[in-house]
């Protein structure tokens, strides 16, 4: 090697050596400094703006209405899963059914509600375990020794269902229901995790005088560390939901903790979900009632298994997507459903009559929010068509149609047996869509306090509602279109109150399909008025349709969507349908003296149900009316205005 190479190599070979000395300095310098320096400048900067934002940013899909083995008429009729089970599959885990199917979500849910019926609970597996306190009692002694001596477990279920009707607790006194409803909530606390799973605690009162579906979820904010302190009040104690209300009163003020009702879809209560009257006074509801009812109850289920009860042809006659899943000839009762009972069954129906209240009370009774549940007595939580495990575990997947497609679900003591509804009839449906900042009991409680939720037939799609004074089209485009629009407005749940100028509401809404699912076919604005002679009014209007199609003048698309769904193979594609729709909306009929609401409908395009998947899979033979082909929705929680 020459010199001058030489030395080249010993000067590159030194540089090397200082710049990796350099480097290892400096790097141990920034270590240090790292821990103690200050950014430049003389005040503080803050990059990530996001820990002080509060606005609602996430929408978590779950199911607050589940019945486990605890629940006397799911686990004395074949459930033997129980809220262990339900947790796990509601997190993403395989299970086994009750008929022993393994079963799946194709997505975990975010959150869920184990509902398990007040009315004795956790008997049926108290009678499996034979359990101490059961045995001491002399009535759960026989109930045991019937089921599972003699083999008996119908003659067992018969012995409960007459005690039940009769408001007559055999078990009263044996400390079986503090003992369940321990257990109940030891289980839930296990598998809640805050920010990756919600397991809230809650159950059913299942208030049915004479038949008729006045049941209530009632849901508590809090830990057992609250809970565990009382025993939950059933329909034993009091089929009145005004007790019911002073019993979460009493929790409230005993625990320091929070509580909230929410009843059942009211289509099978033969009027009496938002009657004019109290349930035992009869006397005419007043201010204070409507204040009690809202304070309890903001929100009520309004799309579950046994039909869904937004509106009913009958009380909405232009609305060509108001036969959903009508369940209207009777209840658990041997009264039939009459029409004059409908506008106190359903939703839209009770918002409208809620404004007429408002009027006449100064308060509205019924100003709630709406979520979707499943009622589900599987302990299964699945709202998907290809993957729906029934109503009760007798009727899970099978090729036999006695309890799949036969089962009466409704209307068994009617006298006209043409009237009972079966599980054929049953909807997949329905999940809870919350809008809240975190997965937490918190978070998700006080978003359906507040009414920020919105119902879904068991499809997630997402839906955003917001309505102002002084929002404009280009509002929609903004980079920070949500923030914008809390500041600026209000969301589903809200209130607009005296028109700013004769200002017209304006409605900012975004809706976008299930990253899984169907596209979408339109979305639509349910609005409802009162006029100066106190006669209420319903209007539909299209403010955004699919593939390019036109609405009218009046309002509407007349054009359908079109169909997709291929029976032979249950199949559909999304070619027809857009995958995001939006719209910009401004009430044209707007009068600021007159009180009004306004809800978001969003509907799917054509999709399989799970008859025509069952049809598929089972060869069953569908029976006349089932439906193999429907459009799923969403419905929001209304924004009223008040003048």
């Amino acid at each position: 090697m020459k010199r001058d190479e030489k030395n080249q190599g010993y000067i590159g070979m030194m540089a090397s050596q200082f710049l990796a000395g350099l480097l290892a300095l400096l790097m141990s310098a920034h270590s240090v400094t790292a821990q103690d320096a200050t950014p430049p400048g003389d005040k503080k900067v803050e990059y990530s703006p996001y820990p002080e934002k509060s606005f609602p940013n996430t929408v978590y899909f779950g199911d607050t209405h589940l019945h486990t083995s605890f629940s006397t008429d799911a686990g004395m009729v074949g459930n033997i899963r129980g809220p262990e089970e339900a947790y796990r599959l509601a997190r993403g885990e395989a299970i086994t059914s009750s008929s022993g199917l393994e079963v799946q979500l194709s997505r975990p849910l975010d959150f869920l509600v184990v509902s398990d019926h007040a009315e004795n609970l956790g008997l049926a597996p108290a009678i499996a375990e034979s359990n101490e306190n059961l045995l001491l009692n002399a009535w759960g002694k026989a109930v045991h020794d019937r089921a599972k001596v003699s083999n008996d477990p119908i003659g067992a279920y018969e012995m409960w269902i007459t005690q039940v009707n009769a408001k007559d607790d055999k078990l009263d006194g044996s400390g079986m229901s503090k003992v369940f409803w321990q257990r109940s909530n030891e289980i839930s606390d296990k598998y809640n995790e805050p920010g990756l799973f919600t397991a809230l605690i809650g159950y059913e009162w299942t208030s049915m005088p004479n038949g008729n579906n006045l049941h209530r979820n009632v849901v508590f904010r809090d830990g057992m560390d609250k809970t565990s302190q009382i025993v939950p009040m059933s329909s034993y104690d009091s089929d009145d939901p005004e007790d019911l209300w002073a019993w979460m009163a009493a929790y409230e003020k005993k625990t320091g903790g929070r509580a909230l009702a929410i009843p059942h879809n009211g289509n099978l209560s033969n009027g009496l979900m938002f009657d004019d009257v109290t349930l035992i006074s009869k006397k005419p509801i007043d201010n204070d009632y409507a204040q009690r009812r809202m304070r309890w109850e903001p929100v009520i289920e309004v799309t579950q298994i046994k039909g869904d009860s937004e509106t009913h042809p009958a009380l909405s006659p232009n609305d060509e997507f108001a036969d959903f899943y009508s369940w209207d000839t009777g209840t658990f009762g041997a009264n039939p459903t009459t029409p004059d009972m409908h506008p106190r069954e359903y939703a839209r129906a009770a918002l409208k009559r809620g404004l007429v209240y408002e009027e006449k009370l100064g308060a509205n009774p019924f100003k709630f929010g709406v979520i979707g549940s499943t009622d589900s007595h599987t302990a299964i939580a699945s709202t998907e068509e290809d993957n729906f495990f029934g109503k009760v575990s007798m009727a899970e997947p099978s090729a036999d149609p006695h309890y799949r497609l036969d089962e009466v679900i409704v209307g068994r003591f009617l006298a006209d047996p043409s009237k009972q509804i079966r599980h054929f009839q049953t909807a997949s449906g329905g999940l809870a869509a919350v809008w809240a900042r975190e997965n937490t009991r918190e978070a998700i409680w006080d978003a359906i306090a507040r009414k920020e939720v919105y119902a879904t037939t068991g499809t997630r799609l997402r839906v955003r509602l917001f309505a102002g004074w002084d929002y404009v089209e280009s509002d929609l485009t903004r980079s920070d279109f949500a923030e914008y629009a809390y500041q600026h407005g209000v969301p589903m749940g809200g209130d607009l109150t005296a028109a700013p100028g004769n200002k017209a509401p304006s409605l900012m809404v975004r809706a976008l399909r299930d990253p899984d699912g169907a596209n979408l076919d339109r979305v639509q604005v349910v609005k409802g008025w009162v006029e100066k002679n106190g006669e209420a009014f319903e209007k539909i209007y299209d403010i955004a349709v699919s593939d390019g199609r036109e609405i009218g003048k009046d309002g509407r698309c007349k054009e359908p969507v079109g169909n997709t769904v291929n029976l032979e193979d249950v199949t559909y594609t999304n070619a027809i349908g857009d995958a995001f729709l939006q719209a910009y909306w401004k009430d044209p009929d707007f009068d600021p003296e007159q009180r009004a609401f306004y809800y978001v409908r969003v509907i799917e395009i054509p999709t399989p149900t799970w008859l025509a998947y069952d049809r598929k899979v089972f060869g069953s033979k569908i029976p006349e009316g089932g439906k193999q082909v429907h459009q799923e929705r969403a419905y929001t929680t209304a924004v009223w205005y008040t003048p």
